[in-house]
């Protein structure tokens, strides 16, 4: 390991000196790089990790050693080297060795003014940054005169009672020192903690001869990229500042672009096409040797070109994928290595509209960040309100306590979606993420005043029907009023990328998908098929909620078939669009799931209507509802044992997917449908299910003439479902497992209320993750590593995959590659993202196969 060798505590950066990033931080690798490269980097020391943390106890390294490569009286600069840019570090302190002798020196060569001004510029740092002086009591004047100068010294002596310092080994010790401590200070840790820095990150710092930029011929100083860093296209931006020092004083220097000649001065193409073409090489050196896209620190001295520093060029999300893509097809990397480069929760990101970082947000309230992507839009409270909104084409966001599945149409018809309760994997979040829509969830701070159509904030602020506020999904933060958004970033890079994605990936990546518009969501992003589709969520469309309600109250197995033959048309019509859409890719299809309650209104007023839809007793409609109410809904009358009890309802969809069959294979590939039955546990379950469908099967070829095949499956949802998947196996040729519900049972916990005390556990480390998040492959995926085993002993080419809301998560994707499943499914607007995840371990794989 690198980190066991004997390095030196500082290190004069030369071609061939002994360095590495993880001693000595990546600024100082980079120089050592640009040095390499043959470009004119002032001298520059190097002070490893090490080193630093000795000077944080106070021990200090040989000064005079320290500063031999610099020559007499030298001007320096101090830069930190972490080895991560993004963990950040204290700010560098420039003009180390500025003092009375350098001034009276630097007046001679630059005029008065211009030293004045560089002195006062020093004076004020030490004196704040590295000798903690009040900064009230050192502002920099308006103009640099020696008064202020002699003003600002009397202030540090006053402040310290010292004179300030003259020798540069005291001067440069100090902001060593003070580097190093505010490195390891409380809140510097903190910070780059969050950021994903190890507790004991070190931090490197690099110490460089100053080149000012001054002097009585062109000089100036800069910074400039070749990139645009929002976007990722070929675009030369920067800004250049030309000193004239003799004749215009430092404080008065005019700025001049790099791109077109403007009122503000000439561009440094033309006022220096000399220095402008090195820098231009330099560009295209870095991108082929160091193969990124760099931004250049620089300075002119004279004419003379100085290259201080270069680093990545920092970039939005969208620039990171067009750079990328960029960068491969030039040939400059290999096209598994763009495909490494991009982190792929950037993606969900780009498919939708996002906040723009530019505004100033006045945050109403924080939640959990449940499905990504920005909406600006009045408030409303209910899901009518929603629809009367759309109708109107008006942006509204659906405020909830929490949504039901009676709210979907809501759902479909706002823009955005929050709940005052729920986790990740609740209703409105799992809906959210399939529609693509912006929901924040889980939001408790929130106070719902139905009654007064008032929305509390937690600081007292009222917001009431109509207000506009807008929603970040990706932050989970709700903002106040309408905050200005960024379009989505769909482009050739984006496709391209995922077109190589799907060269490396050794898993199948499908959609959840429950409606045609879902699938055909599902589709653009090539997803290779659906691996779940609710159809209740089909119920809710349209005038189908009120035929659903009146099959709930018919009095006997006959009258609800009569209701039953109503939705028949309508469901095998989405069966037909799901199956043309997917293009004969596979489809696969869930039986009714969700309690039958959950049709019914919940309140009085609810009721109320729908006794008049029913032209019945009000007092029958209450007592029906009571009669479906469950202690426990989640674990009651739902998913295959309403199919038993009511096996009418699986009767229609069964026929409605075997005629959809038929038809759909009339005019393209053959259709080969997926059916899986829900929350089974046991195999007598399978044992009656399949055989009605069958049944079913044999009616529908009988009556069409037309032969066809499909697939039974079950939902591993239950732990006795995994436990016992070897004997349901044999009655199903695939296992889906549903990680949402088998979590929930596994821990014994509401994935509805479990975000009410969540962040808690997690942060007191009960739980690493909020399981419903993230993956428990410890305990969930004990069950799933049974289930598969068993499932496989049952039938030895059983199909295996995982449908819940993990599924498009790394790590859910990384166990089911080690459980050799064959695929993924999630929401379709996560299949981009599970698309590179599922490449990128793959890659890992190869390469560290290839290693061994």
């Amino acid at each position: 390991m690198q980190h066991n060798i004997e390095f030196e505590p500082f290190t004069l950066i030369t071609p061939n000196a002994r360095m590495s990033p993880s001693v000595h931080g990546g600024r100082a690798k980079c120089l050592q790089r640009l040095i390499r490269l043959d470009m004119p980097v002032p001298t520059t020391v190097a002070l490893s990790f090490d080193t630093v943390r000795e000077i944080a106890r106070g021990q200090m390294p040989e000064m005079s050693s320290l500063l031999e490569p610099f020559g007499d009286a030298p001007l320096l600069s101090v830069r930190p080297s972490s080895a991560d840019s993004d963990w950040g570090g204290p700010g560098a302190i420039l003009n180390i060795g500025f003092n009375n002798a350098r001034h009276r020196e630097l007046t001679e060569k630059i005029g008065l003014e211009a030293a004045t001004a560089l002195y006062l510029r020093f004076v004020q740092s030490y004196s704040v940054v590295v000798a903690r002086l009040d900064p009230e009591q050192f502002h920099l004047p308006d103009a640099p005169t020696e008064a202020a100068l002699r003003s600002m010294l009397e202030a540090y002596e006053y402040e310290t009672d010292e004179l300030f310092p003259q020798d540069p080994a005291q001067q440069l010790a100090e902001v060593l020192r003070s580097m190093a401590r505010a490195w390891d200070g409380t809140t510097a840790r903190l910070l780059r903690q969050a950021k994903g820095a190890p507790a004991d990150a070190g931090l490197g710092l690099v110490v460089q001869a100053m080149a000012m930029g001054v002097g009585r011929g062109k000089s100036g100083s800069g910074v400039i990229q070749f990139v645009d860093d929002k976007t990722g296209e070929q675009r030369i931006t920067g800004r250049y500042l030309s000193q004239s020092q003799g004749r215009e004083a430092l404080t008065k220097t005019k700025e001049a672009l790099f791109i077109t000649k403007d009122d503000r001065g000439l561009s440094v193409e033309e006022e220096l096409p000399e220095v402008f073409a090195q820098l231009a090489g330099y560009r295209d050196l870095c991108r082929i040797r160091l193969r990124e896209e760099m931004q250049i620190e620089f300075t002119v001295e004279d004419g003379e070109l100085h290259v201080l520093d270069a680093i990545r060029v920092q970039r939005s999300n969208r620039a990171s994928v067009k750079i990328a893509v960029d960068l491969a097809l030039d040939g400059i990397i290999p096209t598994d290595e763009a495909v490494m480069r991009v982190d792929p929760a950037i993606l969900s990101e780009l498919l939708h509209r996002q906040v723009d970082p530019s505004a100033t947000p006045d945050v109403i309230v924080a939640g959990i960040a449940a499905s990504p992507g920005a909406a600006c839009g009045r408030i409303v409270f209910t899901a009518n309100e929603a629809q009367a909104s759309a109708a109107r084409s008006e942006a509204c966001i659906l405020v909830r306590r929490e949504t039901t599945p009676e709210d979907i149409r809501g759902m479909h018809a706002a823009s955005a979606v929050i709940t005052v309760r729920g986790g990740i994997t609740s209703h409105a979040a799992v809906i959210g993420r399939g529609l693509g829509l912006p929901c924040v969830v889980g939001a408790s701070d929130l106070v719902i005043d139905r009654k007064r159509k008032v929305m509390i904030a937690p600081d007292g602020r009222e917001f009431r029907e109509g207000d506009v506020i807008t929603v970040n999904g990706t932050s989970g933060r709700v903002l106040a009023g309408m905050v200005p958004l960024m379009e989505p970033a769909l482009d050739g890079a984006f496709r391209q990328l995922l077109d190589w994605a799907d060269e490396f990936r050794d898993i199948g990546i499908r959609a959840n998908a429950d409606t045609p518009a879902d699938a055909q969501i599902a589709r653009n992003f090539a997803a290779q098929g659906i691996g779940l589709c609710r159809t209740e969520h089909m119920f809710f469309e349209g005038d189908r909620l009120g035929v659903m309600r009146e099959m709930i109250f018919a009095h006997t197995a006959e009258d609800r078939r009569a209701v039953l033959d109503r939705l028949l048309p309508m469901q095998r019509g989405d069966f037909i669009a799901l199956f043309q859409i997917m293009h004969g890719t596979p489809v696969c299809i869930r039986l009714f799931d969700p309690p039958l309650h959950e049709f019914l209104p919940a309140d009085k007023s609810g009721h109320r209507e729908l006794a008049e839809q029913l032209s019945l007793p009000l007092s029958e409609v209450t007592s029906r509802v009571e009669a479906l109410t469950e202690y426990n809904p989640m674990l009651g009358m739902r998913g295959v044992r309403l199919g038993l009890s009511y096996p009418e309802i699986y009767d229609m969809q069964a026929r409605a997917i075997f005629e959809a069959t038929v038809e759909a294979s009339r005019s393209g590939d053959p259709v080969v449908p997926e059916i899986m039955i829900p929350l089974v546990s046991a195999m007598r379950e399978v044992e009656l299910v399949k055989s009605r469908i069958d049944a079913v099967a044999a009616a529908v070829r009988a009556e069409t003439g037309v032969d066809f095949r499909f697939r039974y499956g079950v939902m591993v949802e239950t732990p006795r479902a995994a436990l016992r998947a070897e004997e349901i196996a044999m009655h199903a040729q695939f296992l889906s497992f549903g990680t949402n519900d088998l979590t929930q049972m596994t821990y014994g916990l509401s994935r509805d209320d479990a975000g009410r005390f969540m962040s808690a556990y997690v942060q007191a480390g009960v739980y690493a993750e909020d399981p419903f998040h993230t993956l428990d492959v410890e305990g969930v995926g004990e069950l799933l590593s049974m289930g598969a085993e068993r499932g496989r002993k049952g039938r030895e080419d059983v199909v295996l995959s995982i449908c819940g809301e993990h599924g498009g998560s790394r790590s859910a994707i990384s166990f089911c590659r080690s459980q050799k499943f064959d695929y993924v499914s999630c929401s379709p607007f996560r299949v981009p993202a599970a698309r590179l995840s599922a490449a990128q371990l793959a890659i890992s794989d190869r390469k560290i196969s290839a290693s061994v």
